[in-house]
């Protein structure tokens, strides 16, 4: 037996190998709700999970090795988000309708953010915009309501106190008026 067989049967290889195939065909079940994946699929005979796999990749080549990293980053918090907010007025249910509202507001007020401060940001985390569009990422996925969890958490705290600072009204004042003799 040659060493890479042997290498090959290794019980932590095999319980890799089994891991991975597990981990595959779940993301391909969570894949297929989505029509455009599945039409590709059949288009191209590529398998859907290799195609987002294989983006995936991609991006974080780009992130990692090209100067493009800040349009690919915004690419990604907008174009996927922007196609599912149409798909979410088209449909007549009002919960996909709050999951992308909300993430517009959170997505809006982070990049409002990060127009004071980009500079000061990129000169002390590295990675600034892989760090973004896997918090991005996050912001969209409806499992884990992530733009919602900021919306609660974050923003509405903020937003809340500034509204409240904004309606406090000058105390009345106890003097009579004057009188015009």
């Amino acid at each position: 037996m040659s060493a890479t067989q042997r290498l090959q049967q290794h019980p932590l290889v095999v319980q890799a190998q089994n891991k991975a195939g597990y981990y595959v065909n779940q993301l391909d079940k969570e894949l297929t709700k989505y029509p455009v994946l599945n039409n590709f699929e059949q288009r191209t005979q590529i398998p859907k999970v290799y195609t987002v796999l294989g983006g995936l990749f991609l991006v974080v080549i780009l992130h990692t090795f090209n100067a493009l990293a800040a349009p690919i980053s915004n690419l990604v918090g907008w174009g996927l988000p922007a196609y599912l907010s149409f798909k979410a007025i088209e449909s007549p249910s009002p919960h996909d309708d709050i999951q992308w509202l909300t993430y517009w507001v959170v997505f809006g007020f982070f990049n409002f953010l990060e127009s004071f401060a980009l500079r000061l940001v990129l000169y002390y985390v590295p990675w600034y915009f892989a760090f973004k569009s896997a918090f991005i990422v996050w912001l969209q996925l409806p499992g884990v309501r992530g733009a919602q969890i900021t919306y609660l958490n974050v923003l509405k705290p903020v937003l809340a106190n500034i509204s409240s600072q904004s309606r406090v009204v000058a105390p009345a004042t106890t003097n009579a008026e004057p009188s015009h003799e």
